[in-house]
Formats: structure tokens, sequence, C-alpha cells
């Protein structure tokens, strides 16, 4: 793995973890309610969408486990149609699957700091 891919792999799981730092507490009605709440969310998705966008071919292949297409489009959705977000949709995504893609983003930076 390029030291790139490892940098751009850091960066997803920063902004993974800070988007579950931020869901502590909250519900999904308070992404109506909130709208700073709202927006943070957002942009930590979009960082992680940007980053796996970045991220060789090479690097993606050797990590199977992230569902690369389905990342970079949310970001792409988000960026794009950013007028019709379904707040249920960026719950769900940082509920359900970020915590997945953490711990395969853990794995992959463990695994590959021993090649």
């Amino acid at each position: 793995m390029s030291g790139n891919d490892r940098i751009r792999l850091r960066h997803m799981l920063d902004a993974v973890c800070e988007a579950l730092s931020f869901t502590e507490g909250r519900t999904v009605d308070d992404l109506s309610l909130d709208r700073m709440f709202f927006l943070a969310l957002v942009k930590e998705i979009e960082i992680i969408g940007e980053a796996a966008g970045r991220i060789s071919d090479d690097t993606r292949k050797s990590l199977p486990g992230i569902p690369w297409p389905k990342v970079v489009g949310i970001r792409n959705r988000l960026i794009h149609a950013y007028a019709e977000v379904d707040l249920s949709i960026v719950w769900s995504t940082v509920t359900l699957a970020l915590p997945e893609l953490r711990r395969e983003l853990e794995s992959a930076l463990e695994s590959k700091s021993t090649d």
C-alpha cells in the first residue's frame, strides 16, 4: 500500500470516528432540529467519500470488505443533490454503515502496518 493510500485510509477512519462521536446521545430527530449537527455529519460523510475516491485500484482490490462504490456514491449524492438529502439515510449511514466501515479500516490499517 502506498503512503498516500495509508494517509487517505487514516483520513477516512478519523472522519468515521468523528461522525460516530457526534451521534452519541443523539437521535435521528436531532437532524431536523439541529442544522449544525446535520451539517457536521454530512461533512464527515463527504470527507470519507472524497478520501475513498482517491484510493488506488490496487488498495481497493486488497480491501474487498469496503463497499467502495457506495462510499464514493453517497459522497457524490450529498455534494450534487444537496437540496434533496434524506435525513433518515444520513442517520442510517452513520449509525449502521459507519461502525462496520470503522472495523474494516482499523483492520486494514493494522494489518498493512505489518507489511
